[in-house]
């Protein structure tokens, strides 16, 4: 708590009026989406409760729609090479020329943690041997209906291919082994924008993210998995290691591949809480320690009578 008016640092302009919430029942998440005039619509459809449930959803590449006017999302190219290394919100939405009211953050914080984690861990592309990163991330849940959103990648590390295994116990059935290739960026919704013509398309031939789907936990999926991808970064974003026991197997065989792994978790009691955990299967102190993420999501997940400062992918620690 002592940390709360730290965590709620951001420099964004938009905001829900207090007096908007004491006057419904809707939630601050439904409110906010409401008055972006993005609630229930393309990207942002899983962002509240009233979206679709991942169990009910027959194709995870439901859409590739910002629904936002160009000005306010990164639909192409950037204009410049990605400064290195963007350290907050306010260097990447200065790098892609976006003002700060636009609410892109409430979705992009999935793949900036995950470049974030690239950092921190020192993962470097030449380390490997030129243009492919295996990223195994686990447990994914909401990002699988935004899948589209992994497209900032392409910025993120030009001329890289990354491959992304996604494995969790949400993964629905009839999606197991599903591959998705992004070769473009979500669309804004300007008809005659570059982002819609063909020629954008032309110049994008080789995809830069493939996105490969897993069901079951990492453990018992990991010997199918490595056959042709194996790690040089393992994410677990929002993992709850201390709420769910079934981390316990997937910890112990981490330790035995010696690949950096990374967790992010919504607050830092969480954090604390995972930390004890997982030291007392290694044996040793975390890696990485405890530390705000600066691309956490901008918006408090709040769902409890005692109030508990709360943001997806608030905090990350590593092994």
């Amino acid at each position: 708590m002592s940390r709360i008016d730290m965590l709620s640092q951001f420099p964004f302009t938009f905001s829900v009026e207090p007096l908007a919430l004491n006057h419904t029942n809707r939630s601050m998440r439904c409110l906010f989406l409401e008055s972006m005039k993005v609630h229930l619509k393309g990207l942002w459809k899983s962002e509240c409760m009233c979206g679709p449930d991942i169990a009910s959803v027959k194709d995870l590449s439901i859409t590739t729609e910002w629904n936002m006017e160009r000005s306010l999302c990164p639909c192409t190219e950037p204009e410049n090479p990605v400064p290195a290394p963007l350290a907050s919100w306010e260097d990447y939405f200065q790098w892609r020329s976006l003002p700060l009211h636009s609410p892109v953050a409430v979705l992009l914080h999935w793949p900036l943690t995950l470049y974030h984690c690239l950092q921190l861990s020192r993962v470097r592309t030449s380390r490997y041997g030129h243009d492919t990163l295996h990223i195994h991330y686990l447990g994914p849940e909401k990002e699988l209906l935004q899948l589209a959103v992994f497209a900032e990648l392409r910025a993120l590390f030009p001329g890289v291919h990354l491959r992304i295994e996604l494995v969790g116990p949400a993964v629905p059935r009839s999606r197991d082994g599903e591959v998705v290739n992004i070769s473009s960026y979500p669309n804004c919704s300007g008809e005659s924008c570059h982002c819609r013509s063909s020629i954008a398309s032309e110049n994008l031939n080789c995809s830069a993210v493939t996105l490969r789907i897993w069901k079951g936990l990492y453990h018992e999926r990991y010997g199918d998995i490595v056959k042709d991808s194996n790690p040089h970064l393992i994410l677990a974003p929002n993992a709850g290691v201390a709420a769910y026991p079934s981390w316990m197997p997937t910890i112990e065989m981490i330790r035995g591949i010696g690949v950096p792994a990374i967790f992010t978790d919504f607050c830092e009691e969480a954090a604390h809480l995972a930390s004890c955990c997982i030291s007392s299967i290694t044996g040793q102190p975390l890696g990485l320690p405890i530390q705000v993420n600066p691309f956490r999501q901008p918006i408090e997940e709040n769902n409890s009578a005692l109030y508990i400062p709360c943001y997806s992918n608030g905090f990350v620690f590593g092994m």
